[in-house]
């Protein structure tokens, strides 16, 4: 199942289930797509599926959280918290997972990072079954100008970045995964996501200040995910 948050007529809803199907390899008939704009699944929902990618958010903020999903949404992440289901987040699912769990998200454009960073593993993300398998050092695509200033009880750190020092998470002792990066965009697919956004990253429409870099690294992760879940090595 891939959750995610964006107006019906955006037409990154369609851009990103593309990016979802070319980053894990899987067929399209395999995914339940729930857009919880139209409502949020219920946990058992969620258990009917294999697993749980949690996708981006178009319009829609964590650190400002007005919208009626917003409640039963943490709900329910809580409930597969609880339940150990197996859930990857990513950029806005990042967030939702740490204001779920009892962090912080706070609107910083200061330290917004919107194209390709380089991105370091910390001691735990480096001993990760998951993150663990990607250098200590790596490009990733982002798109973000909310960012998590403080984790969770209970939630470890992952990886860092110069701008923000919290870049991913895994639930200790759970195959609850998160990064603020895109593991499911590459350097095309994030041009085109920047472009589609332009006016809320640069009101100039611009382009200039788009750093445009390869993440080959990350394309990985999300099939590494899968396999570990597959294959109950987690």
């Amino acid at each position: 199942m891939v959750l995610q948050a964006r107006h019906t007529d955006d037409p990154m809803l369609e851009h990103e289930r593309e990016c979802f199907v070319a980053s894990t390899g899987l067929g399209r008939e395999s995914f339940d797509w729930r857009n919880v704009v139209d409502g949020v699944p219920t946990v058992g929902d969620v258990r009917s599926c294999g697993a749980l990618l949690i996708g981006g958010s178009g319009h829609f903020s964590v650190a400002h959280p007005s919208e009626d999903f917003f409640a039963p949404l943490a709900d329910l992440l809580r409930e597969v918290v609880d339940v150990d289901f197996p859930t990857f987040g990513s950029c806005f699912g990042y967030q939702l997972l740490v204001s779920a769990l009892g962090g912080r998200v706070a609107h910083d454009e200061e330290r917004g990072e919107v194209g390709s960073f380089d991105v370091e593993l910390t001691a735990d993300g480096r001993n990760d079954e998951l993150f663990g398998d990607l250098p200590a050092r790596f490009n990733a695509q982002m798109g973000h100008l909310d960012r998590a200033v403080e984790l969770p009880a209970g939630v470890q750190n992952m990886a860092r970045s110069e701008l923000c020092p919290y870049q991913a998470l895994r639930v200790k002792g759970r195959r609850i995964w998160a990064s603020q990066f895109h593991p499911e965009l590459d350097q095309a697919s994030n041009l085109h996501r920047y472009r589609a956004y332009i006016e809320r990253y640069d009101p100039s429409g611009g382009e200039e200040g788009f750093n445009s870099q390869p993440s080959p690294e990350t394309s990985l992760l999300l099939p590494r995910f899968l396999t570990l879940v597959r294959e109950g090595e987690v």
